[in-house]
């Protein structure tokens, strides 16, 4: 299990918070607002118990840890790291606007990619100034689906990796060949009351004004697990079941450390792993609660009771864009508000969730189409994605490919894209309008 500091750095995290509290988020233009960002969410929620706040904390410190191959790397006490890895730490990739968002403004996988005496080339579709990517090859060499994760780097050449010598994936070659998709991270702000969301609430939601979804071409459905068959509702594609799961197959995938989940090295090629597997596991001899639980139980809690994004202030120009983003069907699919059920956590109970999805996939036409399946969402489907936290993310869509929002809305529409209707609607719009409703987006 990888190492951490026990003592939370509460005036590294949770204190940072109370100065952005005291920004107001300036209203922009299509793009990321030129403002200061918004009060972050990387504070406890209220109404957390005295043991939920210290797993909270606990899962905070696992969250921020950076990991080494071997944890003896100055300032990677983490064990585990590759021997193929996309990041070196949760918090490095969910960055913004604080811990548990998404990609920041300057890419740190540009800088890792030679940690440590590492020999990595940094991939074209990486940009110092551009979003924090991970690939998906769509097919294997034979043409035979593939859709896993193909990790950027490789310890080749760390000073904590003598003896490896495993090459990068070929990406040159799949970008060329249009077989390389990109997703960057998604925020986990208020994971915890999505996951609380029932079955059924989704559902009854999908089924909800049928006629104008139809009017507009609107079907959608739900992601199902392959194993008991219920609604799945993390991850780009809605792919994911849980927060266990989650954060149990990123951290396998993208840091490349085996856990009680994914037990197992992805490669195994010698001299290029930690060792022993699973390399974070429970520890059965820790003499508090806290310091038993794994990292991934960590990543779980963090996650769990990590607040959602603060309500948007409604000021009259927020108020009219709200309104017309309902009138001209955004609200069909990014749904304002669902509700969670009951949970263990009172906190997390019978709470609304102004998430602004259905968690739902939808076809989003040859434009955005991956030819990726992941569960029940084919090559052309994505997940509604939450709304919430909008105005302070730099980059918008699945891979990151714009900063523009207006950009981001046209991109919905083309052959085969639930969102056609919706984005004629949007064109329709008069200047004054659609500003109101770029403005209200921009607050959420």
């Amino acid at each position: 299990m990888a190492s951490f500091k026990r003592t939370f750095l509460t005036t590294g995290l949770l204190a940072a918070t109370a100065l952005y509290a005291q920004n107001i988020y300036a209203q922009g233009g299509p793009g990321p607002n030129p403002g200061p960002p918004p009060p972050t969410p990387n504070r406890p929620p209220q109404g957390l118990t005295a043991t939920e706040l210290a797993w909270f904390q606990e899962g905070a410190a696992r969250f921020t840890e950076v990991d080494s191959v071997a944890g003896t790397q100055p300032g990677a006490a983490g064990v585990g790291l590759g021997p193929r890895f996309n990041g070196n730490s949760c918090a490095q990739c969910h960055a913004h606007p604080g811990v548990g968002g998404s990609s920041p403004q300057v890419n740190p996988q540009i800088a890792m990619a030679t940690n440590y005496g590492a020999r990595n080339v940094v991939p074209a579709f990486l940009q110092q100034n551009g979003p924090v990517r991970v690939v998906r090859f769509a097919k294997n060499a034979d043409g035979s689906p593939d859709g896993g994760v193909h990790d950027l780097f490789v310890v080749t050449g760390r000073s904590d990796a003598p003896g490896c010598s495993i090459t990068q994936p070929d990406f040159a070659t799949a970008v060329q060949q249009k077989n390389a998709s990109f997703r960057i991270p998604t925020p986990v702000f208020g994971a915890g009351l999505i996951e609380a969301i029932t079955e059924s609430t989704i559902l009854a939601n999908l089924a909800a004004n049928g006629p104008q979804k139809q009017a507009l071409g609107i079907r959608g459905h739900e992601n199902r697990n392959g194993n008991d068959g219920t609604i799945t509702r993390f991850g780009w594609k809605a792919q994911n079941k849980s927060l266990l799961m989650f954060a149990g197959e990123a951290y396998n995938v993208e840091q490349g450390v085996t856990n009680e989940l994914f037990p197992n090295e992805r490669d195994e090629t010698a001299n290029c792993g930690a060792g022993a597997t699973p390399e974070d596991h429970t520890n059965l001899t820790a003499t508090t609660p806290t310091a038993s639980m794994s990292d991934l139980m960590g990543f779980v809690q963090f996650m769990r009771f990590l607040p959602a994004p603060p309500a948007p202030q409604q000021g009259p120009a927020q108020q009219r864009g709200s309104q017309v983003f309902a009138q001209i069907g955004c609200a069909m699919c990014h749904t304002p508000v669902l509700q969670s059920g009951l949970s263990t956590s009172a906190a997390l109970s019978q709470q609304p969730v102004a998430l602004y999805s259905d968690l739902a996939v939808h076809k989003m036409g040859v434009g955005l189409a991956d030819g990726i399946v992941q569960g029940q969402a084919q090559g052309d489907d994505w997940r509604s994605a939450p709304l919430w936290g909008l105005g302070s993310r730099l980059f918008f869509l699945h891979d990151g490919r714009t900063s523009d929002l207006d950009q981001a809305i046209q991109a919905h529409q083309s052959a085969g894209s639930e969102a056609n209707a919706v984005v004629d609607g949007y064109n329709r719009l008069s200047a004054a309008q659609k500003q109101d409703l770029l403005t209200f987006l921009h607050s959420l």
